[in-house]
């Protein structure tokens, strides 16, 4: 989320040029570089998200323009499935897919679109995104979930899933196994849908909805990433503590999706900053604590410096 228009402008000094330089030389050597993006590109439009103050409401939509920071940055995938996307309704969601698609950049998560594909050093890769929200494929529906998962499967080499639930906040860093409640509202299960939909075929589930950090597992040799907090989060998120450090996760997988290693690159966020590496390690200290307490049994070594290897194939 690069900055707002919405309830008044609220953007970066120079256009946002400056957000990603301290990051974008992690992405230069990738096949894929995914992210979340939190919003949608519009310059003009009305808010439809019911607010009890309307000059504090969070709803965003960056400049159509700023899709060229992503662009110059790397990014190839995204997902648009998540609590967001649909602040200004549907012109909002089909001015956001335009703009992506014209840059360029691969995208799912909106009307009704569970899925795309795209060739990638010659391997056909799938990728669907999922969130609980109004216009997005629902991960609470593990059932269907696993269906548009096996549809992808049966032409793809490999398939990626991006999903946007859990509850949010510091006192959410744990994954609990169950149906995860925040201000009311069904969040899904994470986990019996990340088991789900590998289960069906997916070789990588990417999750981002709890704006923390949370573990990672490995799962039948597949990786879950449950959350990659908040990365680029300008104005008006919540970046205190635990909520401004995130990782980067930068992952090898084999040509049938196992994961093979991978490291963590540590980032975190000042106010109205871009993302900057993080000297303090945070967010590698958090996911080895996190893993080795929600998932002792799933056969992961992270070290201190950030290296993910898998302890021995018996565990996949």
């Amino acid at each position: 989320m690069m900055g707002s228009l919405f309830p008044v402008e609220d953007l970066p000094p120079e256009s946002g040029d400056f957000l990603f330089n301290s990051v974008k030389p992690y992405f230069s050597d990738s096949d894929i570089v995914f992210g979340n993006l939190e919003g949608s590109f519009l310059d003009e439009g009305e808010c439809i998200k019911k607010c009890s103050n309307p000059e504090t409401c969070y709803a965003f939509r960056m400049p159509e323009v700023y899709v060229r920071h992503l662009v110059n940055t790397g990014f190839n995938l995204l997902s648009v499935a998540n609590n967001h996307i649909g602040d200004f309704g549907k012109t909002g969601i089909e001015k956001t897919a335009d703009v992506l698609k014209q840059a360029g950049i691969h995208y799912a998560g909106v009307h009704n679109q569970a899925s795309i594909f795209f060739d990638s050093a010659a391997l056909r890769i799938g990728f669907c995104a999922f969130s609980p929200n109004q216009a997005c494929p629902d991960p609470r529906d593990i059932e269907s979930s696993k269906r548009a998962v096996e549809f992808l499967n049966g032409f793809c080499d490999i398939v990626i899933v991006s999903v946007h639930a859990g509850a949010e906040g510091e006192k959410n860093r744990h994954v609990t196994r169950k149906t995860e409640i925040f201000h009311e509202e069904n969040r899904g299960n994470v986990h019996a849908f990340a088991h789900g939909v590998i289960d069906a075929g997916a070789d990588l589930v990417l999750g981002h909805g709890p704006h923390v950090t949370r573990a990672i597992e490995l799962y039948k040799g597949r990786l879950i990433a449950y959350s990659l907090g908040n990365f680029c989060t300008y104005g008006r998120f919540n970046l205190n503590g635990r909520n401004g450090i995130a990782p980067i996760l930068r992952m090898n997988l084999s040509r049938n999706g196992e994961f093979l290693n991978g490291d963590i690159i540590p980032v975190f966020q000042k106010p109205r900053k871009g993302p900057d590496v993080d000297r303090k390690k945070r967010a590698v200290s958090e996911i080895i604590e996190l893993t080795a307490h929600d998932f002792p049994e799933s056969g992961l070594i992270i070290s201190p410096d950030g290296k993910i290897n898998v302890k021995n194939h018996s565990s996949r």
